[in-house]
C-alpha cells in the first residue's frame, strides 16, 4: 500500500514512518520542513496541506493518507482562531478533496482526546461523551472528524479518527510548550527549574508514542467505514506525580516553581480506550515509568 503521511517530520511522524516502512508500506511524506532523520526510501515533498497546487500530485497513487500535520497547539490556538481554522480546517478540507479525486481509500486522522471533550463530566471519558472543547485546537479537531463522516457518506472515503491523549516519548521537543513530560525531563536532566501552571494537581492521560504508532498501524488495517476511537492509557496522572516519578528515576530532587493556572487547561483527562480494543485490537502496552525512563535515557545522552 502507498501511504501519504502529512506532518511526517514531527515527533509522531519520526516514530510512525519507520514503523510503516518496516511493515512493507511505501511512504511519501508531505511537510513544510525537512526531517534530519528521513529515510532515503521515503519520498519527501516540501509543502503545506494548504497549498492546493501540490496536493493532487502528493496524493496521486496513494491508497491511504495519514494526516498528522497541524500548525498550532492547544496553548496558542486561542490566540488566533481564524488562523487555526484557515490553515488546519480549510487545509484539511483541501487535502480531503484531493484524496477523493485521487481515489484514496482510507484516511487516518490524528485527532485530540485531550481537547475535543472539554471539561469531562465523568472520571473516564468514552467516545459518546459530550464534546465541548474550550480551545480552538479542539474545535477544529472535532470539525475535521465531522467532515470525515460527511466525506464517507458523500464519497465513500473510509476514515479512522484517533483521539490521542497526551503524547510523549523519545525525541519529543522540550521547547514547544506541547510535551509536559519532555519539558520536565529535560529540565530535570539539565538542572533547570520546572514551571508548573497551577498547583500541580492537573492530571492527564499520558500515552507513550510507541503505543500510538501501534494504533495507527491498526487503523490502516481496519476494515470499516468511519471510526472515531480514543487512544490513551486509560489512567490519569497529575503533574506532581510526573515530577515524583522523574525524581525517583533520576535519584535527584527537581527544582520547581508554581505559576497561576491557565484558562485553556482542562483540569483532568482520562480516556476509556475499550472501543479501540474492540474495533482495532489495540491496547496500551507501555507503563508510564517505563516510558519516562526511556525519555530520560535519550535526553541524558543528548544533553
Amino acid at each position: 500500500m502507498n501511504v501519504l503521511v502529512t506532518g511526517g517530520s514531527g515527533f509522531l511522524g519520526r516514530h510512525l514512518v519507520p514503523r510503516l516502512l518496516s511493515l512493507g508500506y511505501s511512504v511519501r511524506m508531505l511537510d513544510v520542513s525537512d526531517a534530519s532523520w528521513r529515510d532515503p526510501k521515503v519520498q519527501f515533498i516540501t509543502s503545506s496541506v494548504a497549498d492546493e497546487s501540490i496536493l493532487n500530485s502528493a496524493v496521486s497513487g496513494c491508497e491511504a493518507v495519514i494526516h498528522l500535520a497541524s500548525s498550532v497547539i492547544p496553548k496558542t490556538s486561542n490566540d488566533n482562531p481564524l488562523l487555526d481554522a484557515r490553515t488546519n480546517l480549510v487545509g484539511t478540507l483541501k487535502l480531503l478533496d484531493a484524496s477523493v479525486n485521487a481515489g484514496v481509500r482510507r484516511f487516518i486522522y490524528a485527532s485530540s482526546g485531550g481537547t475535543v471533550y472539554g471539561e469531562p463530566s465523568v472520571a473516564c471519558v468514552r467516545e459518546d461523551h459530550p464534546t465541548d472543547p474550550i480551545c480552538s485546537y479542539g474545535i477544529v479537531k472535532l470539525a475535521v472528524e465531522k467532515y470525515l463522516a460527511l466525506y464517507q457518506r458523500l464519497y465513500g472515503l473510509e476514515s479512522v479518527s484517533l483521539r490521542i491523549s497526551n503524547l510523549y516519548g523519545e525525541h519529543q521537543r522540550h521547547d514547544t510548550g506541547l510535551g509536559v513530560i519532555a519539558t520536565f525531563c529535560h529540565k530535570a536532566v539539565t538542572g533547570k527549574t520546572v514551571e508548573i501552571w497551577g498547583d500541580g494537581t492537573v492530571s492527564r492521560d499520558f500515552i507513550y508514542v510507541g503505543d500510538v504508532v501501534d494504533a495507527f498501524a491498526a487503523g490502516l488495517a481496519f476494515e470499516g467505514q468511519n471510526l472515531v476511537a480514543n487512544i490513551g492509557s486509560g489512567t490519569s496522572v497529575s503533574l506532581n506525580t510526573i515530577l515524583e516519578t522523574i525524581e525517583g528515576l533520576t535519584g535527584n530532587e527537581v527544582s520547581k516553581t508554581y505559576l497561576p493556572a491557565r484558562a485553556f487547561d482542562v483540569h483532568r483527562t482520562c480516556l476509556d480506550v475499550s472501543l479501540a480494543g474492540q474495533k482495532l485490537g489495540w491496547r496500551p502496552r507501555t507503563s508510564l515509568g517505563e516510558g519516562i525512563e526511556r525519555v530520560l535515557e535519550v535526553m541524558a545522552r543528548e544533553s
